[in-house]
């Protein structure tokens, strides 16, 4: 008897090609808006009043929203549909972010923000499931990565236009600008999205799905390594700008802002990374990449703004490198029965490091100076490769 034939999108198709353009839009759309603050954090400081680590909260709440909204969120699309549930955040997202623009006070700032994040959270709660529903299982790696890459130039974009025009205008006319840019990408991906072909929907009720997923090693240590990784993550270019702004380098708004062109290395590792992973170990290729950020992290230590951009641009590949890799293989560790709220989990696990760590981070960087937060993002990534070297033992 034939196999039923699986009609979900092969690679180099018109609708796998749509459907890549549709979710790298909302990628940009969810990173520019998500991230935009980020390099106005010392200006956000002054303006409000506020001290450096308090100032991370514009980033903070916002990641905080997102990792609340993912599971419920992922509920709810089993209702609604994958692709229906993305539409809809999109457009809410548009409209908290006008919101937190018009923000009046820090309080209110971050409020806003917050709800932001709660809208944001419909994307990376289900964009690696709206891939895996319309693109064929041997194309999806490298539709992860096309995802991924659509968020390092929504990040990139967000940070560099936000603070050039917020160097010239004020941080509210750099916000904004961000918001009209978002609400283009929004609109590309609502005319381009394809419907699901396939519905992953668990054959368990919420609870017991949670459950399989909690009670599952493989799946554990992937969202373990998504907190910890991107919580180190935020917290480095958190408070990078702290550093390129103060002596010995006295850089303005807008010059720090270029750093973050460092995300063009991610835009292509996230895709490229996949090369190697999908014929070899991709643990292996993970430890690799893992060596690579401890390698960027030294870097930034010299006192030589040379340097600092090399350690930079490095540790940002291979973030995303790792970030390509272990989204991607969430799904394959997940059981049947929980398949769908595996990658909003492992979201949850990257938004809550997010938050969590990147505040850690701005405690250390008070105390200790950027070494004290190199220490800690290195300490993440140490940990971050012992978790994976045991799961492979155990398996």
């Amino acid at each position: 008897m034939n196999a039923t034939p699986d009609l979900r999108f092969p690679q180099g198709s018109p609708a796998y090609k749509r459907t890549l353009i549709a979710l790298f839009c909302a990628g940009l759309a969810n990173f520019a808006l998500m991230y935009a603050p980020q390099p106005l954090l010392p200006e956000i400081a002054a303006q409000f009043r506020v001290s450096a680590d308090a100032s991370s909260w514009a980033i903070g709440a916002t990641t905080i929203g997102v990792a609340l909204g993912v599971l419920p969120l992922a509920r709810l699309s089993d209702r609604v549909g994958r692709v229906r549930l993305v539409r809809w955040t999109l457009i809410a997202s548009i409209v908290c972010g006008v919101a937190a623009v018009l923000a009046p006070t820090f309080e209110t700032l971050i409020a806003a923000r917050f709800v932001l994040g709660i809208a944001l959270a419909g994307v990376p709660a289900m964009a690696v499931t709206v891939l895996a529903e319309a693109i064929h299982p041997r194309a999806l790696g490298a539709a992860v990565g096309t995802y991924i890459a659509g968020t390092t130039v929504g990040g990139l974009a967000g940070r560099i236009l936000a603070a050039a025009i917020a160097d010239r205008w004020g941080v509210t006319a750099g916000l904004v600008a961000i918001v009209v840019c978002a609400a283009v990408a929004t609109g590309v991906y609502l005319v381009t999205v394809q419907p699901a072909v396939v519905d992953r929907s668990s054959s368990l009720p919420f609870w017991p799905a949670l459950a399989s997923n909690l009670r599952n090693p493989g799946v554990m240590v992937l969202v373990a390594q998504a907190f910890l990784l991107m919580g180190g993550f935020v917290a480095t270019y958190n408070y990078i700008a702290f550093r390129l702004e103060a002596e010995p380098f006295g850089l303005s708004l807008a010059q720090v802002s270029w750093l973050f062109l460092a995300y063009l290395a991610g835009t292509v590792s996230s895709r490229v990374v996949w090369r190697f992973a999908g014929d070899r170990n991709p643990t292996l290729t993970l430890f690799v990449v893992l060596g690579l950020m401890l390698g960027g992290l030294a870097l930034t230590l010299f006192e030589s703004l040379i340097a600092i951009m090399t350690g930079i641009v490095i540790y940002t590949a291979a973030f995303f490198a790792a970030h390509s890799i272990a989204s991607g293989l969430i799904d394959r560790r997940a059981t049947r029965s929980g398949v769908s709220l595996a990658p909003p989990l492992y979201y949850l696990g990257y938004y809550a490091g997010s938050s969590v760590l990147g505040w850690i981070g701005g405690i250390a960087f008070l105390n200790g100076g950027w070494v004290g937060t190199v220490a800690l993002v290195a300490a993440t990534v140490v940990l971050s490769g012992v978790l994976a070297a045991v799961a492979w033992s155990a398996r």
